[in-house]
């Protein structure tokens, strides 16, 4: 009687403890299928309306994902952290991950919107003498360096026949190339909205050549290389409800200005019409478009912006 109690116990001990490790083994498996995906934002674009709007927590509720979101001040920082691991994905535009790449930085492109040329430009004061590309010769012209307006400045010399050593080139972010502009320390700024829809508003700033026949200006989005290929369906869900958005924005804009009104700090009127200057649509690369990066690339190659030749093909997953 005393063996057989003894034998009960020893078994009931035996079966919770495999019972405890069934348990603790199946809280971590449920620990290890949480996904938690950092997604690097601005104030300004799609991924903002994505972050207020709530739609991509509850896409991907269903895969067990959970999602965070961190703000960055520009696209160079943003690529950083995603160099860095604090986020896996982000959106940034033409210039910021060429530069990235170059840093031998782990991204890769996803996908983007289509072009937006008008979205940038280069302008002058609304009573400046400046009335043509030809009259910025020994000018003092402002921009971000290694930004999409880089490149737009370059292709606008290019066309008129002068290049960067016909001007006085002002390396300056755009709250400090604003201020400059105001009190006249430079002639004239390159500029992306929602900056450039600022200034048009709010001090009559005149454009002298924007980026229509002249350059492309994708926006791209861009992930960590091991997140993309770990997670393909995550970022394609991703994908999918950035596309999902920018169809909302294009069909309404006045509310999507209305939800940018805060984080940005801008009137409505300028957000409407920075809005009505993107590309709407979030699809993956295209041949044509991988292409035209790459022509950027090369550009900025050629002026020795970057140390080496880059190939833009080699940050897309097949």
């Amino acid at each position: 009687m005393r063996q057989s109690h003894v034998q009960f116990l020893t078994k009931t001990a035996v079966l919770g403890t495999a019972m405890a490790g069934v348990m603790m083994l199946s809280g971590c498996s449920k620990k290890e299928e949480t996904i938690t995906l950092n997604i690097g934002f601005q104030k300004y674009g799609i991924l903002p309306i994505l972050k207020e709007r709530g739609t991509l927590e509850t896409s991907l509720k269903q895969q067990g994902v959970n999602v965070k979101w961190v703000e960055f001040p520009a696209g160079p920082q943003l690529l950083e952290g995603l160099n860095v691991g604090s986020v896996s994905f982000g959106e940034a535009g033409e210039a910021p991950p060429i530069f990235a790449q170059a840093a031998n930085s782990n991204l890769v492109y996803v996908a983007n919107q289509p072009q937006a040329p008008k979205a940038e430009a280069l302008i002058v004061p609304k009573d400046s003498p400046i009335q043509s590309i030809q009259d910025l010769k020994g000018k003092r012209v402002a921009l971000n360096k290694g930004s999409n307006v880089h490149y737009l400045l370059l292709k606008v010399l290019e066309a008129n026949q002068l290049g960067l050593d016909d001007i006085e080139v002002i390396y300056l972010p755009p709250s400090d190339a604003r201020a400059a502009f105001e009190r006249g320390a430079v002639d004239a700024w390159v500029i992306w909205d929602p900056f450039f829809a600022a200034a048009e508003h709010q001090i009559g700033a005149r454009v002298i050549a924007s980026g229509e026949n002249v350059v492309s200006n994708h926006q791209f989005y861009l992930a960590d290389r091991k997140f993309a290929e770990s997670h393909p369906q995550v970022v394609q869900a991703v994908v999918n409800e950035l596309n999902l958005t920018t169809d909302w924005v294009a069909k309404n804009q006045d509310a999507a200005a209305q939800l940018l009104q805060k984080p940005t700090g801008l009137a409505v009127d300028v957000l409407k019409t920075s809005i009505s200057r993107m590309g709407f649509g979030v699809k993956p690369l295209t041949t044509d478009v991988i292409q035209k990066q790459q022509q950027v690339a090369d550009a900025f190659y050629a002026q020795q912006l970057i140390p080496q030749k880059l190939n833009i093909d080699a940050a897309i997953i097949k």
